[in-house]
Parts: C-alpha cells; structure tokens; sequence
C-alpha cells in the first residue's frame, strides 16, 4: 500500500465516523444555537466548523504554500443539520478530489505563511494529517461531548459507546 491509499484509507475511515456524529445533530435551530458555555461554540457552530475542516485538503494539497492573509472570512453558522451535512459532503467531496496525487506529491514541503512571513514547513503528509485529520477528530470529541449533555445518543466512535454495543 502506497502512501496516498494509507492516507486516504484513513480519511475515509475518520469522515464516515465523524458524518454520523453530525447525523445526531438536531434539526431544530433553537437547538443547534445551544451552548454549554458563554466562550464555547453552539452546538450547530460546532457542527459547521466540523463540516468545513475536509475543505483544507485543496489548501494542502492542490498548493504548495498558503498565506493566512488569504483565508477566507469565517464560515456563517449553518442553521440545520441538513445544512451542515451538505457543507460537509461536499467538502468531503472536493477533499477526495484533491487527494488524487501521487506518493510524491504526499511527501513534497508545504509552508503556511502569515503576511509573507513563513509560519512553517512540513511534508504536505504531516500537515494533512494534523490540519485535516487530527483538527477533525478533536472536534469531533467536543462533539459526542455536546451531544452527550444534549441527552442525544452518541454513536460508536472507535468502540462501542454508551448508548450503542456496537
């Protein structure tokens, strides 16, 4: 196995598990706006946030180097589950598309940059992995914890949960 079908095994392994986390989001607006403090996200900004993190893949993968000063102005909270998981089918969609490179494309630098000043570089593997995969799984904790506090059923993450043996 090359190292791009290692990696891209694994981003499909995290967005299936993360994509039903997002299914248990409630529908209802009134609901996603809850927040279990003042400073922390509502639960439907945390499910945008969630559905927008695959969207880095084209960043990392598709350039060689992106300068923060670029970014785009953050995502609107979306108001429904349907919303988010739209967004994030389709960054997922855009994520798998960008993948699409060869082993040495995974292995070649990649520099973030603030203003023109060089933040970092590392192998285009290893900030895939952390921007992409690893920001996905955080928050996908934070996650199963909002839905737990909301008395919705968390599904089986890497094991069975509480609510689900399986």
């Amino acid at each position: 196995m090359g190292v791009r079908d290692a990696f891209v095994s694994e981003f499909d392994h995290e967005v299936a598990t993360t994509r039903r986390l997002l299914e248990r989001l409630p529908e209802d607006e009134a609901r996603l706006a809850w927040k279990p403090h003042a400073k922390s996200m509502s639960l439907g900004g945390i499910g945008t946030h969630i559905s927008s993190i695959p969207t880095w893949t084209t960043a990392i993968f598709d350039r060689t180097t992106f300068d923060l000063a670029d970014a785009p102005a953050a995502l609107e909270e979306k108001r429904s589950r349907t919303a988010i998981l739209s967004h994030f089918d389709d960054s997922i969609r855009a994520a798998r598309k960008a993948l699409d490179k060869t082993d040495a494309e995974f292995a070649a630098m990649w520099s973030l940059r603030r203003d023109g000043q060089e933040v970092f570089s590392m192998p285009r593997t290893s900030v895939f992995r952390n921007f992409v995969l690893n920001h996905l799984i955080h928050h996908r904790g934070q996650l199963s914890v909002y839905l737990r506090l909301n008395d919705i059923p968390v599904p089986s993450i890497y094991g069975p949960s509480a609510d689900e043996g399986q």
